[in-house]
């Protein structure tokens, strides 16, 4: 009987081993790890997958949709076919922003790949999901809002109401100004024709004299060429090289040493989900969806900041003029900015609690940027 028991605990002990030797060369088949360091989900409900198509407001072309695309085309792979994402570019499936959203909404597309703000007049607490003028300027900051002071929760919940899931933000890059004339201060933004992506950003800049207009960004390039607009505010280097900036400007303008934009330091992406889509996968998916949004995150910032470096010595190679803004400057544009964020906060109760998570952070001693002295007569 002993040697009975001896020799079918030799033979698990094999089976065992025989088992984890075919489950590491399946995995190292399957390339270690799945797309970003997400862990590998493979079950028998894989073999019905789900297909989501996915439309960016990146045009094709830029360096923006190459590392859209290539994120997309990794799901089906990386999630043992579960699920696969078609990328899109801008226009290709919705002609412009407002379709976009319509389209998601009603799943005509699953998911979107938008600039956050650009819903202001859809949901104004979608200003104070990107960065605002003079408001937190660093993406660590806004990781911290949304995963750590529970912003994100706030975002989810605002955008249940529209029958869409935020899964997250994608940082990309800070927003630079182009101009066919030059400005080093302030006071040349007035009588200026500038293009700007609407809703806070276009009213503290009209508070300066600017007359703005609200354009695509694949429609920055023939309005400068046209004389339509005297300059521009978009992306960074990289992506506006890619547009053809430089072809139309001559002058680029940035913040203070070590702040490229004082408008939109932190301009987020998002990845927003039809609800009916996302309520299809399994919570095990969807929780790689969400890690995914995370990892692409970094890596969509960081390679967009390395082709910005080459990108901006080929704009100066090319006979661009970079000018900057003083911290007086920095401290002015926080002065006109205020009043409009309160205006902004009082829009709906939604925008009122994500300004005020904001706020609180913004005059804690940590960061320092608001005083009770800057808000002395406003309130939300």
């Amino acid at each position: 009987m002993k040697d009975d028991k001896k020799s079918k605990s030799v033979t698990a002990e094999s089976n065992e081993s025989n088992s984890r030797r075919s489950f590491i060369k399946s995995a190292a088949a399957l390339g270690g790890t799945a797309l970003l360091g997400a862990p590998m989900i493979g079950n028998a409900a894989t073999a019905k997958g789900h297909t989501w198509k996915v439309q960016t407001t990146w045009d094709a072309g830029t360096t923006g949709y190459t590392l859209f695309e290539k994120w997309c085309k990794g799901f089906k792979e990386k999630t043992g076919g579960e699920l696969d994402v078609k990328p899109f570019p801008a226009k290709s499936v919705a002609a412009d922003n407002n379709a976009l959203f319509e389209a998601v909404k009603t799943g005509v597309l699953q998911g979107m790949n938008p600039f956050t703000l650009y819903w202001a007049g859809k949901i104004p607490s979608s200003v104070f999901l990107s960065s605002y003028p003079a408001g937190p300027d660093q993406p660590a900051q806004w990781d911290t809002m949304f995963y750590g002071l529970g912003m994100l929760k706030l975002a989810r919940e605002i955008y249940a109401k529209q029958g869409m899931v935020y899964v997250g933000p994608i940082h990309h890059d800070a927003n630079i100004i182009h101009s066919k004339k030059p400005v080093n201060s302030l006071a040349d933004f007035k009588g200026l024709k500038l293009r700007v992506p609407g809703g806070m950003v276009s009213e503290v800049f009209q508070a300066f004299g600017a007359s703005t207009v609200s354009l695509p960004g694949s429609d920055i390039f023939p309005a400068l060429e046209k004389g339509t607009i005297d300059a521009a505010d978009y992306v960074g280097p990289a992506v506006n090289w890619d547009l053809g900036f430089g072809q139309v400007t001559k002058y680029i303008l940035f913040g203070p040493s070590g702040m490229m934009s004082i408008y939109q330091p932190v301009d987020l992406m998002d990845l927003t989900v039809n609800m009916r889509a996302w309520k299809r996968l399994s919570p095990k998916l969807q929780s790689t969806v969400e890690e995914q949004v995370k990892a692409y995150s970094l890596e969509h910032y960081v390679s967009i900041q390395q082709k910005n470096v080459a990108a901006l010595d080929k704009f100066k190679k090319s006979g661009s003029v970079v000018s900057r803004l003083s911290m007086e400057d920095v401290a002015e544009f926080r002065r006109k900015a205020i009043p409009i964020w309160y205006k902004w906060a009082k829009k709906d109760g939604d925008a009122k609690r994500v300004f005020k998570l904001q706020l609180d952070y913004m005059m804690n001693d940590i960061m320092g940027y608001v005083s009770e002295a800057d808000i002395k007569g406003h309130s939300i």
